[in-house]
């Protein structure tokens, strides 16, 4: 597994291990011993590290990648290269099954070097004769999320401002981790398809219904939400860059692909609802994310 050390990560390593599975997990720092992990101390431009991490597996869960770098190259070397990096150790390891975590910005690659070079990740897995399968999660949220915080920390303040009008869709960490390891077991059916998995919500939400989501479950259900114009979003996301650097979460790359109308998981893009289905209401999910941001004192 790589990306075992991140949001997503974590919490299919810590859905793994509940499961019983034996791990071996990609790491650039130490980490402290767990039960079915075996951490691999390297990263994904170490081949020697990620054929240390792939030998006499059963299958490869590929979810590392970069989400918030300041330039196309960075973005291409942390995605694309870096998924054929990961694809041709699977390959030399004689490792067939493969699962690779990519995003719905693959989508429209125009938009922003992260769909760019998402499109281009899918692209070297697609044509890597391995077995497979590509799940595109729309906004993902959940205890560790630190890209949606802002939005939770606006509403908890009594304001929202969001993207220009449009509709997303969203899933709840722990149920995209739960489809990961339903999919990564998976011999025959998912092979060789591409996921876009969502909370159920038929036709996704628009930007304020979601925010007034997020109100219930910090306790402000009639909080007032606005929309920014896609201009002002791309200098607020040149603002942030400049002012917070490296820790910016609104940079202009993000903002040009967050003010895209429609990031809603496509019709007929569901996994086989015998595999795997949601099994929370968002809005119980969102009421866990609160109280775990409230636990730890980020909200």
């Amino acid at each position: 597994m790589t990306g075992a050390t991140g949001f997503v990560g974590g919490a299919t390593l810590q859905r793994a291990g509940a499961a019983g599975w034996q791990v071996r997990a990609l790491t650039r720092r130490p980490q402290e011993p767990r039960d079915g992990v075996t951490w691999i101390d390297g990263a994904l431009d170490r081949p020697d590290s990620l054929a240390a991490m792939i030998a006499g597996a059963d299958a490869v869960l590929h979810i590392a990648g970069v989400v918030n770098v300041p330039t196309r190259s960075a973005f291409e070397a942390g995605n694309a290269i870096a998924t054929a990096n990961v694809v041709a150790a699977a390959r030399d390891a004689g490792v067939a099954r493969f699962v690779h975590v990519s995003s719905l910005a693959a989508r429209e690659p125009a938009l922003s070097n992260y769909g760019w070079s998402k499109e281009r990740a899918e692209a070297v897995v697609m044509e890597s004769a391995l077995d497979w399968t590509i799940i595109r999660p729309p906004a993902v949220f959940g205890p560790g999320d630190t890209d949606m915080l802002d939005l939770f920390r606006m509403v908890g303040r009594g304001i929202a401002l969001l993207p220009p009008p449009g509709r997303m869709s969203a899933i709840y960490v722990d149920e995209l981790a739960r489809l990961l390891l339903a999919v990564t077991a998976d011999r025959k059916e998912t092979v060789g398809r591409i996921y876009e998995p969502d909370d159920g919500q038929d036709g996704g939400w628009t930007h304020r219904e979601f925010a007034k989501a997020i109100g219930r479950a910090i306790g402000r259900p009639n909080v007032p939400a606005l929309s920014v114009p896609a201009a002002v979003l791309k200098a607020g996301g040149h603002l942030d860059r400049l002012v917070r650097r490296d820790r910016a979460k609104l940079t202009p790359d993000r903002a040009a692909y967050i003010a895209h109308p429609d990031w809603v998981a496509a019709a007929g893009t569901q996994p086989p609802a015998a595999l795997w289905q949601p099994a929370l209401a968002t809005d119980e999910a969102l009421a866990r994310t609160v109280r775990w941001y409230r636990e730890q004192g980020w909200l």
